[in-house]
């Protein structure tokens, strides 16, 4: 009897052990990355582009943005945030871990404009959203395959000011024109595309509220 091959596991490649504040105060300045279920920071070149559109469409005035930062993990979007001179940005992740890094990651940077919450993400938004808090910029950008981006992101309808954005991010691409020839499915039909690009499996995107439906 013939023996069957190996199977030979397949593996992601593990995430970096640091990452890089690309602009700002903190330039160059290095934030360690937990190996941690499903903590996979933005890649540099996905981030230099993002934080490049946002450059574009506020003429790179960061000072009046509060900016929310929902799945947080390494800090690498809110902290790149901050470092632009954002006036608030608020950190929350439920790993406490975490939570403990980002802090020390902030008492090093004294980010004095940085706060650091211990929370669950969709929780956290829906109070957030009752207590009237508003925000000039969203993050999205939550584990891959577990559908947290069509839970979360109509949260962050009703946490935007006029005119905010979300970057979202996901491992698909997503659904606004259905390859089926479906509708758009609801969670996502309140929203356009400002930009969007992809680079390997990371499909990322900056949305707007679409004016009939803010």
């Amino acid at each position: 009897m013939q023996k069957k091959p190996a199977k030979v596991p397949v593996h992601r490649p593990p995430p970096p052990k640091q990452v890089r504040i690309i602009g700002g105060a903190w330039k160059r300045s290095t934030l360690p990355v937990l190996d941690a279920l499903g903590l996979r920071p933005t890649p540099d070149r996905v981030r230099e582009t993002v934080f490049n559109w946002i450059n574009h469409l506020w003429d790179a005035n960061w000072t009046g943005a509060a900016v929310l930062d929902l799945f947080a993990g390494s800090g690498a979007l809110g902290f790149e945030a901050a470092s632009r001179g954002a006036r608030s940005v608020t950190m929350i992740d439920s790993h406490t871990p975490v939570v403990r890094q980002l802090g020390d990651v902030k008492i090093k940077l004294q980010a004095d404009n940085v706060e650091v919450v211990r929370g669950d993400a969709l929780a956290s938004a829906q109070n957030m959203a009752l207590r009237g808090q508003r925000y000039q910029l969203v993050f999205l950008d939550p584990p891959y395959q577990q559908n947290l981006l069509e839970r979360s992101l109509p949260l962050t309808a009703g946490l935007l000011a006029e005119d905010g954005l979300v970057y979202a991010e996901s491992g698909a691409p997503l659904p606004f024109e259905p390859e089926d020839g479906s509708a758009v499915p609801d969670w996502l039909a309140p929203w356009e595309a400002v930009r969007n690009d992809k680079a390997g499996i990371v499909f990322y995107y900056l949305l707007k509220l679409r004016k009939t439906a803010a």
